[in-house]
């Protein structure tokens, strides 16, 4: 059994927690670092000043009774104890108690005392229970040591110095991490809670349930991922909801070719095929609906390669006009047969980069539901111009009944027909104006339609023009 994770929120509230803890720390250093740089090392300033001010009294040779009453009368006046003492060596004698030093003066300090420096001393003295300063001057005559002056004084400690701003410090300071820890749990909660929603939202969108929405509280980045996922879940479930219809559309186009097969090959099985005539006459309508169901399947693997990029296009320099005019020269014969007049306007000098039988398959479905839906003795209108240096223009016009404006935005959907019976009567897969955006798509093109009833329909086609 794997050990218990710490949750995000936890973690967040750790960090937080060790955050506050660094930054009481680190205000503890630096109350020891001023205390060092403002109070003691201030104090030993004073206690050097004092000192070299009263060594510069001395005249040399021995020390005098009047230069001992004069620090004597010093002594009284200041804050700090002042001695001074014939030899350096003797000084913890003179002093009216023990300090805790390892050497009072050392070989050392006598050394710096001969060459003229003053010594620095801190140690513990159990009286006074704190710690003492010392700074031991040296009254030279030449390089003869006459004598030293000794200047100490008790150093208050931290809490003695704060003592009256620590009264009303410390309960503010306690409230404060209280209220920083507390604010942390809170944000914590802010933080972690849309994500616990989203780990929800997501787990019931495992199991295909895509109406759930996360609530966005706010502007920040949670916030945008929030946004971000319910878009994503919108997406899902819309993708999900063409996946059932596009399975509920190709089963209900293989339902009826299927079941004229099954039918009509049953009859001719079970011998209810009374002549030779009926009997091809039922061949005929399997071998019809064998074909729409092959055109279908064709249709739709076309489509999944297009719009999974599994089918790489072949594009080159080509001149488009071209394309339209091989194109439609193979539906002389439709054109002929309702007697429909083709016009076409054709730019020769429009280069486009592109896939040519890719952009074939796009002319011929197009012109494919024109001569469909174009009545007899009616006309086809085709143009390809340039609208900018940088695109073209392929308009495709017929002058059928035309499509309903509330139905317009509808066409390019898999399986989508205006006219149901018409189509499937004249053998539509309602897969051709979706394979015609897809390619075009990919030509990093558009294409749009225009339509009024009775009027017929209009697709314009734009493409990017081919730049050397």
């Amino acid at each position: 059994m794997q050990p218990k994770s710490m949750t995000l929120g936890q973690k967040i509230w750790l960090m937080i927690s060790i955050g506050v803890i660094l930054t009481v720390s680190f205000s503890y250093f630096l109350l020891n670092y001023f205390y060092q740089k403002l109070y003691v090392d201030k104090v030993e300033e004073t206690l050097l000043e004092e000192g070299k001010l009263l060594a510069s009294d001395y005249q040399g040779g021995p020390i005098t009774d009047t230069f001992r009453k004069q620090v004597e009368w010093y002594n009284e006046k200041s804050t700090a104890e002042v001695l001074l003492v014939n030899n350096p060596r003797e000084l913890s004698a003179c002093l009216p108690f023990g300090v805790e030093y390892k050497s009072l003066i050392s070989g050392d300090d006598r050394s710096k005392l001969l060459r003229g420096d003053t010594v620095t001393k801190i140690g513990y003295e159990k009286r006074f229970h704190r710690q003492i300063m010392g700074v031991i001057v040296p009254l030279l005559d030449e390089h003869r040591l006459q004598g030293a002056l000794y200047l100490y004084i008790p150093l208050a400690s931290i809490q003695e110095l704060t003592k009256d701003v620590a009264i009303v410090w410390l309960p503010i300071a306690t409230l404060f991490v209280f209220v920083l820890l507390l604010a942390g749990k809170r944000m914590a909660r802010h933080i972690t809670d849309p994500l616990k929603e989203m780990e929800k939202v997501a787990y019931h969108m495992s199991q295909g349930d895509y109406r759930a929405q996360i609530p966005v509280r706010a502007n920040d980045e949670v916030g945008r991922l929030a946004k971000a996922f319910n878009v994503m879940a919108k997406a899902i479930a819309e993708e999900d909801m063409r996946k059932r219809e596009f399975l509920a559309n190709v089963s209900h186009e293989l339902r009826t070719p299927l079941s004229y097969v099954k039918g009509y090959s049953e009859a001719i099985l079970q011998g209810l095929v009374k002549t030779k005539a009926e009997e091809r006459k039922y061949v005929q309508l399997i071998h019809r609906e064998s074909a729409r169901m092959e055109r279908l399947v064709r249709d739709l693997l076309d489509l999944a390669r297009l719009e999974g990029n599994s089918v790489p296009l072949q594009k080159i320099p080509l001149v488009f006009a071209q394309v339209i005019e091989d194109t439609a020269a193979k539906y002389e014969p439709f054109l002929q047969n309702k007697q429909i007049t083709l016009n076409m306007e054709l730019d020769h000098d429009i280069i486009l980069e592109g896939d040519a039988d890719r952009l074939e398959q796009v002319v011929q479905n197009l012109l494919d539901n024109a001569v469909r839906y174009t009545p007899t003795a009616g006309k086809i209108h085709i143009q390809l111009k340039k609208v900018s240096d940088a695109s073209c223009q392929l308009i495709i016009r017929d002058s059928g009944k035309g499509v309903p404006k509330e139905k317009l935005p509808f066409l390019g959907q898999r399986f989508y027909r205006v006219d149901q019976a018409r189509t499937r009567k004249e053998g539509g897969t309602g897969l051709g104006l979706a394979i015609v955006k897809q390619i075009i798509s990919l030509h990093d093109g558009t294409i749009s339609f225009y339509s009024e009833e009775g009027k017929g329909l209009e697709v314009v086609i734009q493409l990017p023009i081919y730049v050397e």
